[in-house]
């Protein structure tokens, strides 16, 4: 069964720093994707040679890979209150990395991450 379980979030203020995890079980997976709600964050192509990033972000999120344990990172610094949302990890088989959410096919639960000003 295949599962993408995210953790980290929490109720932060503006500046503050957080990291998200997700571990993935069940298969393995080329590319990954952090989305706030369905809005594309951050995404991975294999091996982590390839990242992308939202505007919003770039230069505060950094998306990072573990392939010995199976764990997708999003270290987010310098948080604002505009970040907030539900956070979730994607991933697909495909090759490459992507910003669209139609072309991942396996989705996690979902984190909750707040900034107050």
């Amino acid at each position: 069964q295949v599962q993408l379980v995210e953790s980290g979030g929490g109720s932060v203020q503006a500046g503050d720093s957080l990291r998200l995890s997700c571990a993935v079980s069940g298969r393995s997976f080329n590319a990954y994707a952090w989305f706030r709600q369905r809005e594309f964050v951050a995404s991975t192509s294999c091996g982590g040679a390839s990242t992308d990033y939202a505007d919003s972000v770039k230069g505060r999120f950094t998306i990072s890979r573990d392939n010995a344990s199976n764990t997708v990172y999003l270290q987010m610094n310098s948080l604002k209150p505009e970040d907030t949302g539900v956070y979730y990890c994607a991933a697909t088989r495909r090759m490459g990395s992507f910003s669209r959410d139609d072309l991942y096919d396996s989705w996690g639960q979902g984190t909750q991450v707040t900034v107050s000003s």
